[in-house]
């Protein structure tokens, strides 16, 4: 500190002094009437009125709860406020004041992932976590639509794969278009037609191909594959329809991202390195198959994301492994579990799925490409009723090829 700044502090201070004291004062009480402004300080603090202490209680509680505001209330509470005494209390010890906070990070969905050099783990997976409650999608999407049936959109969805595969879009395009097409639908108010759906479904399908691919088609190319039915214009028109009633929130954690995520905990080795895949390629596409058949389900949409991927990953490992991977327990994933068991059973009565080989497609990124096969058939094969949901909940045991553990002979009348 300068000799100027002292001069300065010291003159403030001598200012403070001879204005709470009479002038009469000699300038040696100097202290003496420090000491009196802060009993005046005191005591008008203790003059305040009650409303302005509450006042400033409600801010303080506003402020603390609205540190963790982008988390949802019931998913993950990533702090907690905890009362220590006051040591300056002048009360008994035994009797304590609560007048002091600190946090305490308790995180109910511990995360799966290991330590990373880029970034902090656990900071990433509360923001994967965020994402999963921001983006809202629900199975009465339909509901004011009256003309619109959910099998179109399994027709739309089925089809939008199928483009995937000629243009050779990686499954994550797909999965991203799928999730703007069933968002749109839910945030609209005026009843959509049934000839509006493919102009949707294409359009969608061009934003997510932006975001997602290096090299996406070009806009006559999306034209071109609707064979007349939408032109350049209409598409072009419809994007930015759909990017204003999403609010451009464009980046959510699909089905496929998580069971990307997944199956790269579950096989790091001692050496992580989580960015690059070090999992399966057959199992990967053998578990995406099965995603991509019940996401053309609108009943899917009554499941989170993670809890779909989750699921899947289920019927193909175990629940040791689920539970290492996804921070999940049987409680959180045992609905999505017997709701995708008809599912499970037409993919297994079909043959599997072999990986594919794409020109211009590097041999470590072919299971990433999106595959199409007689989707729409093995559906109408697929019987899902509430009763499929509703059933008593059954032992989480699987076998590695992700065949169910057989029922006994005294339960085969309360199980599927």
């Amino acid at each position: 500190m300068s000799r100027r700044s002292g001069r300065l502090q010291a003159k403030n201070g001598n200012s403070d002094a001879e204005a709470a004291c009479p002038s009469t004062v000699p300038r040696v009480s100097t202290i003496a009437c420090v000491a009196a402004v802060a009993v005046r300080k005191r005591k008008s603090e203790e003059q305040k009125p009650a409303g302005v202490s509450q006042r400033e209680a409600k801010k303080q509680k506003y402020e603390i709860q609205g540190c963790w505001s982008q988390i949802t209330a019931g998913v993950v509470t990533p702090c907690v406020l905890i009362e220590t005494p006051d040591k300056e209390s002048p009360v008994s010890p035994n009797v304590s004041r609560f007048t002091h906070y600190r946090f305490q990070n308790l995180f109910i969905n511990v995360s799966p992932l290991p330590e990373i050099s880029w970034g902090n783990a656990k900071d990433v997976w509360m923001k994967l976590l965020a994402k999963e409650n921001k983006y809202v999608h629900s199975s009465k999407m339909l509901v004011r639509h009256a003309l619109l049936t959910s099998d179109m959109r399994s027709i739309l969805l089925d089809w939008l794969m199928e483009v995937s595969e000629v243009y050779s879009l990686h499954r994550e395009t797909t999965y991203l278009a799928q999730d703007f097409f069933d968002r749109f639908m839910l945030k609209q108010t005026n009843t959509i037609t049934k000839g509006m759906l493919q102009l949707i479904g294409v359009s969608c399908l061009f934003i997510a191909s932006k975001i997602e691919e290096i090299y996406p088609p070009k806009l006559h190319e999306f034209a071109y594959v609707t064979d007349g039915a939408c032109n350049e214009d209409e598409i072009m028109t419809m994007e930015l329809v759909v990017l204003k009633a999403l609010n451009w929130e464009l980046s959510p954690v699909t089905a496929i991202a998580w069971l990307n995520l997944y199956l790269q905990v579950s096989s790091l080795k001692e050496a992580p390195k989580l960015l690059l895949p070090q999992y399966s390629q057959e199992q990967f596409i053998q578990i995406a198959q099965l995603l991509d058949l019940c996401v053309l389900h609108i009943t899917a949409l009554d499941f989170g994301y993670r809890i779909l991927a989750a699921s899947a990953l289920f019927h193909y490992t175990s629940m040791e492994v689920v539970a290492k991977c996804t921070g999940l327990n049987w409680e959180d994933i045992a609905k999505c579990v017997r709701w995708m068991v008809p599912f499970v059973r037409v993919v297994q009565a079909n043959p599997p799925v072999k990986l594919k080989i794409f020109k211009k497609v590097a041999k470590d990124d072919l299971h990433n490409i999106q595959t199409h096969t007689n989707y729409l058939d093995m559906l109408d094969d697929v019987n899902v009723t509430p009763e499929t949901v509703l059933l008593e909940e059954q032992s989480p045991s699987v076998s590695v090829a992700g065949i169910l553990t057989p029922p006994k002979s005294t339960e085969k009348t309360h199980i599927l």
